[in-house]
């Protein structure tokens, strides 16, 4: 076969004759604390072609695409990178053991006579993946962010260069932004994500992109701890993916395919819905009833004191573990704006010693109440992503060191991360005030857009 197919939550697999690449492979088991599982079965075909793969790409290092238990399955295969600003993934796979390579950004990388990637990272700590299989591009966004993604100028004008196109995005209501908030009385904050339009949402980055086709991509879990299934009311139905789209220039695809690049056809993949499940958190180490040791919230104080930058839009972070409180802060008084997150020990623990307090966020087991004035009623962007992708994945913990960072991605395409920046800017002054409007928002965007050159009719 030359071709690819897409499979689970965000895996794509690439063939020239035999399988070649797997990117993100998560295909059994669970992620985030055991809160999320796989919404279905990854076939055994899909499977034996994943670990077949001579070369995994791993696009960034949360659990539904890091998956050490899936990737120690893969451990005789060569590790691909994006080349990320610190580094981490890298050190941390070089010294597990695994054969690691870090591809440079825009620049081509031949895997096989026919199958050639082109890795680009960005300041977010994602990164996006072109596969050029015989003429035919695909990019892989997976959960690049428009706001955050500064490639996105040179990503739409490498597409144009291919006659067929493919696009994979993370595309639903945003379950995975951390939805679990309550009120200073306790009451859970109902999320109001289900008023997005997905098929609209999705339809403003094809109106960019261009692309040929589009794919439904890094959105298939679904959650399983008693203490988060809540949340599986606000997973993305399929059905939700074609409400508001209108293309058509694009046509959109199932999730799942295989696509023949010698004659150009496709087939629709249909894996088995996995049976949902309910597992107590004790099965993955979490008593909410444990208290934490002394030891523990002097741990807690250095992880949480060590982010300079945290302080500058927060005044205390408040932990509520066993019922007890524990509140971190380098003030003696105005506690005005700050947070407090609830939940078990051992998981916030091994967040902290593992640096990946994001993995809580997303899991959505975690309650979150915030004090004060939040402009946009979440946890961004004040303490995400300050604390949990600059400072536990690049070693950010100041100003200086913040500036240093943007820099070294500026110097990799000065112009392109200057039309960025100024963009983002001026969306982040905008958003807010459109979010709980979807219609004009959408409408909005595209006209930011069409101001840029990034619309047309």
């Amino acid at each position: 076969m030359l071709g690819f197919e897409t499979i689970g939550n965000a895996t794509l697999v690439c063939h020239d004759g035999a399988p070649v690449l797997a990117t993100d492979p998560w295909f059994e088991g669970s992620a985030y604390f055991g809160s999320w599982g796989l919404a279905n079965q990854v076939p055994d075909r899909q499977r034996s072609d994943i670990l077949a793969c001579p070369f995994i790409w791993l696009s960034h290092g949360h659990p539904d695409h890091l998956n050490l238990a899936c990737l120690d399955q893969v451990a005789g295969s060569t590790i691909l990178l994006p080349d990320h600003v610190g580094g981490r993934i890298q050190a941390d796979l070089t010294q597990a053991g695994f054969s690691v390579r870090v591809l440079r950004d825009r620049t081509w990388n031949a895997l096989s006579d026919r199958i050639q990637v082109m890795s680009l990272s960005d300041a977010n700590q994602d990164a996006a993946l072109l596969v050029n299989i015989h003429g035919r591009l695909i990019v892989n966004l997976n959960d690049c962010s428009q706001e955050h993604f500064f490639w996105k100028h040179f990503v739409r004008n490498v597409m144009s260069k291919f006659e067929t196109r493919f696009l994979l995005k993370i595309a639903g209501y945003g379950d995975a932004n951390m939805i679990n908030y309550f009120d200073d009385r306790g009451h859970r904050i109902e999320p109001r994500i289900k008023n997005i339009q997905v098929g609209a949402k999705i339809q403003f980055f094809t109106d960019y992109y261009r692309p040929t086709y589009f794919l439904p991509f890094s959105s298939f879990h679904r959650y399983q701890r008693s203490d988060s299934l809540w949340a599986n009311e606000y997973t993305t139905p399929l059905s939700a993916y074609r409400d508001g789209w209108s293309s058509t220039r694009t046509q959109m695809l199932p999730p799942h395919i295989a696509y023949n690049c010698e004659d150009d056809t496709w087939t629709a993949i249909s894996p088995p819905s996995l049976e949902a499940v309910e597992c107590a958190p004790e099965e993955f180490g979490d008593c909410w009833s444990d208290p934490l040791e002394s030891s523990e919230e002097r741990a807690l104080r250095a992880y949480f004191e060590r982010v300079e930058n945290l302080w500058e839009a927060l005044d205390f972070v408040t932990l509520r573990v066993g019922g007890r409180e524990t509140t971190v802060s380098p003030r003696t008084r105005r506690f005005e704006r700050g947070v407090t997150f609830e939940l078990p020990r051992q998981s916030l623990m091994t967040a902290v010693e593992h640096r990946v307090f994001d993995d809580l966020l997303i899991g959505n087991f975690m309650k979150t109440t915030l004090h004060g004035h939040w402009e946009t009623q979440t946890v961004y962007p004040h303490l995400a992503p300050t604390l949990s992708k600059y400072a536990d994945n690049a070693g950010v913990l100041n100003r200086a060191q913040f500036q240093h960072y943007l820099a070294q991605y500026k110097r990799r395409a000065p112009i392109t991360y200057l039309l960025h920046r100024l963009g983002s800017q001026s969306q982040a002054r905008i958003r807010p005030f459109l979010e709980n409007h979807p219609d004009l928002l959408h409408t909005a965007l595209r006209g930011y857009q069409w101001v840029r050159g990034g619309w047309r009719a």
